[in-house]
């Protein structure tokens, strides 16, 4: 049964089976994010990471876009020279919040991008676990072509996902590319029909709230985890099955296994 989730101006919510929905919804500028709307974006993620009963989340957009990124003229117009004079006397020694929400948030993040995802919006969907794209979606990350940087979610992430080469040319030259090119370079897991993105996302994300929530909060946080280090991440991985094997959830999955049925999990 699919419920209202959250009360919000900019944004539309709903659960439904575990499976969260949040789609950005200001179509009249192609859903770009002003200070209010990144604040219920924020506020969303903070809510779910919070919500026993959220084990999967879907972002999308209002079509006929995904994100424009940032609404300029309210954000870079109008408060450019508020921003300006800020970043000019204090040093900021900590995460952007809306790619801290996202990147913070425990459960998995499927970005199902139905048309062009600019600027932050191409942040948004790499911020996420896993991204579908319609086959109407365009990326790009044009901060140069603004004088700006991109925010740290792409410098930490998008390297690893296209490789450094690839992230290197995508921003430096703010070129767009679209969803079969994303696909080609790993961005994207799979592309499909406009009219069948948001069921393939759903089935996506039903499929993964099916399993054990704790063990699915698990894997995002070693795949955050992953690096160099294999001692380190050996010991968390160790660490980890200390707690899994105690859940209820681990009785769960290995008692219907015995009798041949599919699990009922319960995130304990």
């Amino acid at each position: 049964m699919t419920r209202v989730w959250g009360d919000f101006e900019y944004l539309l919510t709903s659960l439904d089976d575990y499976v969260l929905t949040i789609t950005l919804n200001r179509p009249e500028v192609r859903n770009a994010l002003n200070a209010p709307a990144y604040a219920e974006l924020i506020k969303s993620f903070r809510a779910a990471k919070n919500d026993g009963d959220v084990r999967c989340i879907v972002v999308t957009g209002t079509d006929p876009a995904f994100c424009s990124g940032d609404d300029v003229k309210q954000l870079m117009i109008a408060g450019g020279e508020e921003i300006r004079r800020s970043r000019q006397t204090t040093v900021r020694h900590r995460l952007n919040e809306a790619v801290g929400a996202v990147l913070e948030c425990e459960r998995p993040v499927i970005a199902a991008v139905n048309g062009p995802a600019v600027g932050w919006g191409m942040e948004l969907a790499t911020c996420a676990d896993v991204r579908l794209a319609s086959d109407r979606a365009r990326f790009g990350l044009l901060f140069v072509k603004r004088g700006l940087i991109p925010d740290a979610g792409t410098f930490a992430r998008l390297p690893g996902i296209v490789g450094t080469s690839k992230a290197a040319e995508l921003m430096f030259t703010g070129d767009l590319i679209d969803a079969m090119e994303a696909e080609h370079i790993g961005f994207v897991s799979r592309v499909v029909p406009h009219e069948q993105l948001m069921t393939a996302a759903m089935d996506l994300a039903g499929r993964i709230a099916a399993n054990a929530p704790l063990a699915t909060r698990f894997m995002k946080d070693g795949l955050r985890r992953a690096g160099p280090d294999l001692e380190a991440l050996g010991a968390w991985v160790n660490a980890a099955y200390g707690v899994l094997f105690a859940t209820d959830d681990h009785r769960e999955g290995a008692q219907a296994f015995l009798e041949k049925r599919e699990p009922r999990f319960t995130g304990r």
